[in-house]
């Protein structure tokens, strides 16, 4: 009986608390990726590096609380995945830093728009975590937002892909070509990781309702 009472007691994780860190960190992540891509020094990408390990130990401590707890505010299930979306859009913002420098890619006006409309996809996701349990109707609205911002970098997406495979010019070119697809492709499948935590906010919201 005292060992259940000692179970009760213990602080209870504010998970929703936990997820609004987590995407306040990606968004820290997106602005670091603005930088770099604004002055790709070893610096800027250093800084997204320690971004991207100290997002990994929030969702860490986010999914040790969650085995711990019996009784959540939203289904287990919806945390885990929110979670994990908003954690993967900060990993392919790493990856995309280093793919670039591996591969030696320098930034151009397509990789900039993409990486500022994710910025501004995450602020939504932000908003919408933020008022998830205290206005639902605002968190739904601002999921929403976060959606057609997706929208928006896939159609960039498809415009650099377009405008890179017009017209190979020699080995080299082609080489470049194959290159720069990888990159747009980290930026897209972070796009879509976005979406999917929309998609989970929205879900939830209709739980809740």
């Amino acid at each position: 009986m005292n060992l259940l009472k000692k179970l009760f007691r213990r602080r209870r994780p504010n998970f929703i608390q936990m997820l609004l860190e987590q995407a306040r960190k990606v968004m820290e992540g997106l602005e670091a990726l603005e930088d770099y891509l604004r002055k790709p020094t070893d610096k800027h990408a250093r800084q997204l590096r320690q971004l991207e390990k100290e997002g990994d130990e929030l969702r860490r401590l986010l999914i040790d609380d969650l085995n711990r707890t019996f009784v959540t505010p939203i289904d287990r299930e919806d945390i885990f995945a929110l979670s994990r979306d908003i954690d993967d859009v900060l990993d392919y913002a790493y990856t995309t830093v280093d793919e670039m420098t591996i591969l030696a890619v320098q930034p151009n006006g397509y990789l900039s728009r993409m990486v500022e409309l994710l910025r501004e996809a995450g602020e939504e996701i932000c908003l919408a975590v933020e008022y998830l349990m205290k206005r639902s109707s605002l968190a739904t609205e601002h999921a929403s937002r976060a959606k057609a911002f997706e929208n928006r970098v896939e159609n960039v997406y498809r415009e650099a892909l377009a405008e890179l495979f017009s017209g190979p010019q020699d080995v080299e070119h082609i080489v470049e070509m194959l290159k720069l697809r990888e990159i747009y492709r980290h930026l897209s499948n972070a796009a879509d990781r976005g979406d999917e935590a929309a998609n989970v906010i929205h879900d939830i919201v209709v739980k809740m309702t």
